[in-house]
């Protein structure tokens, strides 16, 4: 019987201790959970804006994009290598028959899109003198 009360009594020792041990570690991480560590590993991953504000992304770069830097980003993919028959930058003999139709009509398919092209192309966010710049951009030489 007294065996069975000491082995109770080192369990019971060992259940504190063990207790102990699990409160002590809970607080040292409390300690490292700021209100700042909080909040960074909390926040958004993106954010968004509504169609005809300024993004972030165009605040932060100064405003709007040169028509060099919208089609390196957005616009090289296709017109680059005449994807889906979109004209290759600098191509007279694929720009003519659209430039005959006036800019505002290339510019307007540009942004409500046409054909294989989607509105925009691949830039949502880029705004109608952004898209005026890049077709400018792609027929400087023709």
């Amino acid at each position: 019987m007294k065996r069975i009360k000491s082995l109770a009594s080192k369990g019971l020792i060992a259940s504190i201790a063990a207790l102990f041990a699990v409160a002590a570690g809970a607080a040292s991480v409390q300690d490292k959970m700021s209100k700042e560590a909080i909040e960074k590993r909390i926040e958004p991953l993106a954010q968004h804006y509504v169609a005809g504000e300024e993004s972030d992304q165009q605040a932060d770069a100064g405003g709007t994009r040169s028509g060099e830097a919208v089609y390196n980003q957005f616009c090289a993919a296709c017109h680059t290598s005449g994807v889906m028959g979109a004209p290759k930058i600098n191509n007279a003999g694929d720009w003519e028959a659209r430039l005959e139709q006036g800019m505002e009509t290339v510019l307007r398919h540009a942004i409500e899109g046409y054909n294989a092209m989607p509105p925009k192309g691949t830039c949502s966010d880029c705004s109608d003198e952004e898209i005026q710049a890049a077709i400018d951009y792609m027929t400087a030489d023709i």
